[in-house]
């Protein structure tokens, strides 16, 4: 693979991280004051905490974002560990949106509208609209917007980037005996873990996935592995911010990573072993942008689904480990 080409793979993946930087901050400038109003208006219902998670996740555009001002919430007692723990639940949902926005690069046609939705010609006429927000208005509020879709533009270019340094790839024999290493689950679930914990955001490494599967090299076994590890790589974020703060709010970070951990223990526990007994055939056929995108999304509402009436379950099994002595604040916020 010629030297430029990796260049512009990295280059790619630079764009892409820095467009949700962007993003997530004209998100959180925007809508930040008014999630922390609304938190404080839920007293008494998990499932509202849920669907809250969802909403501000999907927002956001980031999973990480949202638990880590959920940890800062909790530490500043405006959220119990309860409500903490229903929002950090609708948050791993949320973050789904992303790689259905991404699986976007995978569009074919010649229609007006299928052009006008293909990532080239969507986020320039977002980077236009940014540009005229960001330069030619006073207001606090369209800057912000302006940053937001100036982000979005810019995570599609370097999705696109991305996707095109990574073409020649599929003819290159050492890039696709790489693949076979993936075959093994385990190992193919700590590189999601890892890839994803180096990168701080499942978003930006379900993306990379995203345009690899590309080059006709990632099946579905390669790719529920992964995922799953993804979904583990994403609480280092939330632990990291749960350093100094309050014995409660490092309830609430080490509750996004069992939450997260649980999740793949049985989904993966059950789904290979079904695959051992039943063994599986579409296990081995390759997969594009959209079906990583379902992949992610399945896995996150099945994991909700499983784990969300066992919710005060995994508060004592948090409590019993971290902070056994702890007097949580009470259960409805002030």
């Amino acid at each position: 693979m010629d030297i430029f080409l990796w260049i512009d793979l990295f280059g790619g993946l630079c764009l892409f991280l820095f467009g949700m930087y962007i993003m997530c901050m004209g998100m959180e400038n925007f809508a930040g004051g008014t999630f922390q109003r609304v938190i404080t208006k839920i007293t008494n219902s998990r499932l509202k905490g849920l669907l809250l998670g969802v909403a501000v996740t999907s927002v956001i555009q980031s999973s990480s974002a949202a638990t880590v001002m959920v940890v800062g919430l909790v530490n500043s007692g405006v959220m119990s560990l309860t409500q903490a723990i229903g929002v950090i639940m609708g948050a791993n949902m949320g973050t789904t949106a992303t790689s259905w926005i991404l699986s976007l690069t995978g569009i074919q046609g010649d229609s007006l509208i299928v052009n006008l939705l293909k990532p080239v010609n969507l986020s320039t006429l977002f980077a236009i609209a940014g540009v005229i927000f960001i330069i030619f208005s006073k207001s606090s509020k369209k800057h912000n917007i302006g940053f937001i879709f100036m982000g979005f533009f810019l995570i599609m270019t370097g999705m696109n980037t991305m996707n095109i340094s990574v073409e020649p790839l599929a003819n290159t024999p050492e890039f696709v005996s790489f693949f076979t290493m993936f075959n093994n689950p385990v190992f193919a679930v700590i590189t999601g873990a890892v890839l994803t914990a180096f990168l701080q955001s499942s978003s930006a490494s379900v993306g990379i996935l995203q345009s690899l599967s590309l080059t006709g090299n990632i099946t579905y076994g390669m790719a529920i592995s992964i995922v799953m590890g993804q979904n583990i790589g994403t609480c280092i974020t939330a632990v990291v911010s749960s350093i100094g703060v309050s014995r409660n709010a490092k309830c609430a970070a080490l509750a996004h990573l069992y939450f997260n951990l649980l999740g793949v223990l049985f989904l993966g526990g059950a789904f290979y072993g079904l695959h051992f007994l039943l063994s599986f055939d579409f296990v081995n056929l390759f997969v594009g942008p959209v079906e990583i995108a379902f992949i992610h999304t399945a896995f996150n509402v099945l994991s909700t689904i499983l784990i969300f009436p066992f919710a005060d379950k995994l508060e004592k099994l948090v409590k019993f480990t971290i902070c056994p002595k702890l007097k949580l604040v009470k259960e409805k916020a002030p």
